[in-house]
């Protein structure tokens, strides 16, 4: 075995497909080759046949990038990969830097000579990076070729066939409002934004207008395709067509037609000779599109993607679905803690997998389950000090007593997408996990109980939830909140809590998670994560109302650091937690949910 947990024949594979594209950049006459994780459609969720980064690398990130060399090569990941990256990736045929630190273009302008040119595949990368980073090589006279063959594609022989599973048409009793209406509603936004159509890249957008979900992303309840909308609420579906069903015509009304994806070069250029304003988001929407489009004529409107707000801000119908797939979602969760804590008890037990296994046996159990809406975070002891750890990709851990164990985990079900995080304590907690955990918790607190005026951004409330930790020298390095779908995405745009942004305004209907947590490296991680929804009251301030319900493991609570009111929200949130979930719960279950959201006493 190979010190990066590879065997000689999985090292001489990737050795091989690096060779076949260097043949490939040898014919275009390219300098380097740039690989993404990302594919055409730019989500964060990737289907098999699309992981060429993984292909290419071994690695199975959710994020990062290789440059290959006519001699050498680089792999490029994020602080949540360092570690990871060096176990999957062969150190004899990449280099490692930081994506962020030391980023591809940077990278590539310090490494190679004036003259040099660089291939990419610009469907991969978006207008503002494709941009970015012909303006970074030109300052060392390097130039960005685009290469419409991609090496990957014609080399990976054995790449795995796309999910032919038919489209799901999801009932107006779901959704709250037809497609015809959306995207009319849409359409007119697009003509106040000065532009004829705009193109629709983002799949759960597609999605949400047409009112459907599909099973061709993993976790990701969406249909691959791309599309376009007028201001007229005209739709052209790019996608293949044999995953429609035949009352898809009936199910979105009028106004929309469906093309095979191959026409879609076609119908760009025409966009360009027909001299069309084309409203397109080049932060979200791939290169290829909007170079197509203004090469062949077509007058570009910068401008965000204009489903985003509409579908980030829920209407009553979703709200209600969501709420109630959430109080489903919590007696799953409750059982599994119900049952982790009987299995320590009578001295069994278990690793990381299995675990998560047994949590997506209860999910599994609930109606209108339609998939997991992300691969379960289940991490014991020291590993939970990574956020994003997966024990997927190495040898899953077993639970350590006297240690914490971290499970983030959510669900898709037809009313609702869920995401949740517990941390309990396996054993006896040591004063260290009682101090951190509960200044965690002051702050998921403090967040969750905030009133904050219309056109306040999550921005502006992040510190709400670090307060606590900072008084202690402490922090996090990931976001507080991130938005989250109606049976769509778990991660949605464009609301979000943070230090860094962005600075929109969070509104009424608005689905986002309040997650602090703390990671001691090397030894344990404590994350507390239900989702909120912004409400409004009736003088016009805004406010979160809770809707994710399981208890927070009162074990690990220190209560001479709580206050009164923060005690008193506790108590009445376990108090709704009780109410919700008991009527769902019965046994041995039952009688865990009781004690466990018995009130805390003040000190």
């Amino acid at each position: 075995m190979n010190v990066c947990g590879l065997t000689g024949s999985e090292i001489d594979r990737i050795q091989l497909r690096l060779t076949l594209v260097r043949q490939e950049m040898e014919k275009h006459g390219l300098d380097a080759y740039v690989v993404p994780r990302a594919d055409e459609y730019l989500g964060e969720y990737v289907p098999p046949q699309n992981e060429r980064l993984q292909w290419l690398t071994g690695f199975t990130g959710s994020a990062g990038m290789a440059v290959v060399l006519k001699d050498t090569a680089a792999v490029f990941v994020d602080g949540r990969y360092t570690i990871q990256v060096r176990q999957q990736v062969p150190d004899v045929a990449f280099e490692f830097h930081h994506l962020i630190d030391n980023p591809p273009i940077k990278w590539l302008s310090e490494t190679l000579q004036a003259g040099a040119r660089i291939g990419v595949d610009s469907r991969m990368h978006t207008l503002t990076w494709y941009e970015g980073a012909q303006k970074q090589l030109a300052k060392k006279d390097m130039k960005l070729a685009d290469i419409s063959e991609n090496p990957v594609d014609l080399h990976w022989k054995d790449r795995p066939e796309p999910e032919a599973a038919l489209a799901m048409l999801l009932d107006e009793s779901y959704t709250g409002e037809s497609s015809e209406s959306k995207r009319k509603r849409i359409g007119a936004a697009i003509g106040d934004a000065g532009a004829d159509i705009a193109l629709v890249s983002q799949l759960d957008s597609i999605a949400w207008l047409l009112n459907i979900r599909g099973k061709d992303v993993p976790r990701l309840p969406v249909l691959l395709g791309f599309a376009t909308l007028d201001r007229e609420g005209n739709m052209a579906l790019y996608t293949d067509p044999r995953k429609l069903p035949n009352d898809f015509s009936s199910h979105v009304g009028s106004g929309v037609e469906v093309f095979d994806a191959e026409q879609l070069t076609a119908d760009l250029e025409k966009l360009g000779t027909e001299k069309r304003c084309v409203l397109a988001d080049p932060t979200m929407a791939n290169a290829w599109c909007q170079l197509k489009c203004r090469e062949a004529g077509a007058t570009m409107v910068t401008g965000t993607d204009p489903v985003l707000l509409p579908k980030a801000q829920k209407n009553p119908t979703e709200l209600a679905g969501i709420r109630n797939c959430h109080v489903r979602d919590g007696s799953a969760v409750s059982r599994y803690l119900a049952w982790i804590d009987r299995e320590v008890a009578a001295g069994r037990s278990y690793n990381e997998a299995e675990l998560s296994d047994q949590l997506e046996i209860f999910r599994r159990e609930l109606s209108d389950i339609h998939d997991l809406s992300f691969d379960t975070i289940s991490a014991a002891g020291e590993n939970a000090a990574l956020a994003h750890y997966n024990h997927m990709n190495g040898t899953p851990a077993d639970l350590e007593m006297n240690n914490l164990y971290l499970v983030d985990s959510g669900g898709q079900y037809l009313d609702g997408t869920t995401d949740i995080t517990r941390t309990v304590i396996i054993g006896e907690p040591s004063d260290e996990h009682k101090k951190m955990f509960t200044l965690v918790l002051k702050g998921h607190i403090a967040l969750a109980r905030a009133v904050f005026p219309k056109g306040t951004s999550g921005q502006q409330l992040d510190a709400l939830a670090r307060q606590f930790l900072w008084q202690h020298g402490k922090d996090y390095d990931h976001g507080t909140g991130h938005g989250v779908g109606a049976f769509l995405s778990v991660h949605e745009g464009p609301q979000r809590i943070s230090k860094a942004g962005p600075s929109q305004a969070l509104l009424p209907g608005m689905v986002i998670s309040n997650e602090p947590g703390y990671y001691q490296q090397g030894c344990y991680g404590i994350r507390c994560e239900n989702l909120v929804v912004v409400n409004e009251r009736e003088d016009g301030m805004l406010y979160f109302e809770t809707i994710t319900f399981a208890p927070f493991d009162q074990r690990l609570i220190d209560t001479s650091l709580m206050t009164a009111q923060e005690t008193d929200w506790l108590n009445g949130y376990h108090a709704e937690v009780y109410e919700k979930l008991s009527p769902l719960l019965d046994g041995e279950d039952l009688k865990w949910l009781e004690d466990s959201t018995a009130a805390l006493a003040q000190t």
